[in-house]
């Protein structure tokens, strides 16, 4: 049997190990991962419209808090006062919307890391705050060090296998990358390309046995490693 082609991370498929994946049950039946990709669709859904309304705002040259009068008071006339007034009016919602979104989805991540190690629930695990997202504010999403993708497979003498990433390994964090903010592991590609022959420091959870354990690895990505990709593994969404 041939050898499998490595996989593309940046177009990577949700396959049947992670489709089959099953986690316990929310109180209204609905499984705990299956509630944080209903929350994740609301989210691409708010940002989709946010970034919407915010090009509008582009194209006047304006942002939320860009002046709309002149020194002494009078509404300018170089740009459509009204369009940007409405725009920002209906934009202001969508970032409240969002920032509870974002606190709702904290919970779930907490809940179903929970479910997942067999860990107890913290009473403060929902305690800390959320930014509002990069398109109403310059804030870029904390990371949540919950697992969000899996590594199922690695290639011998990649720089992967050279940091010591296995099949298996679960990804928590992946240099400023994590649960909150990897969009269906784009996020990951670009952190791959910006830091081309830099260190980036990847959190994995390996089981081992019957034990969990959380490691810190420093990965370098690199084009000249003899196979495809700067990595040299495929990572899976979860």
């Amino acid at each position: 049997m041939g050898k499998p082609m490595e996989a593309n991370i940046h177009n990577p498929s949700v396959g049947s190990q992670a489709a089959n994946t099953s986690s316990a049950s929310t109180p209204n039946g609905t499984s705990s991962r299956d509630h944080i990709l209903n929350l994740m669709k609301r989210k691409d859904a708010l940002e989709a419209e946010i970034s919407s309304l915010s090009s509008v705002l582009d194209t006047h040259g304006v942002n939320m808090q860009t002046p709309l009068t002149t020194f002494d008071g009078y509404p300018r006339d170089d740009i459509d006062v009204a369009q940007i007034r409405t725009t920002r009016a209906r934009i202001i919602p969508l970032v409240n919307d969002m920032k509870s979104l974002m606190v709702e989805i904290e919970k779930a991540l907490h809940v179903y890391h929970a479910e997942q190690t067999g860990s107890p629930i913290s009473a403060d695990s929902s305690s800390s705050s959320v930014p509002p997202p990069p398109a109403a504010a310059q804030a870029e999403t904390p990371v949540i060090e919950a697992v969000f993708a899996i590594v199922d497979q690695v290639s011998p003498s990649s720089p992967a296998e050279q940091a010591g990433v296995k099949v298996g390994d679960k990804v928590k964090r992946f240099g400023s990358v994590g649960a909150l903010n990897h969009e269906r592991l784009a996020k990951v590609a670009t952190e791959v390309q910006q830091n081309e022959n830099r260190i980036i420091s990847v959190l994995v959870c390996r089981t081992t046995g019957d034990r969990e354990q959380d490691l810190e690895l420093q990965l370098t990505p690199r084009r000249d490693w003899g196979g495809r990709g700067m990595l040299g593994c495929h990572l899976l969404p979860l």
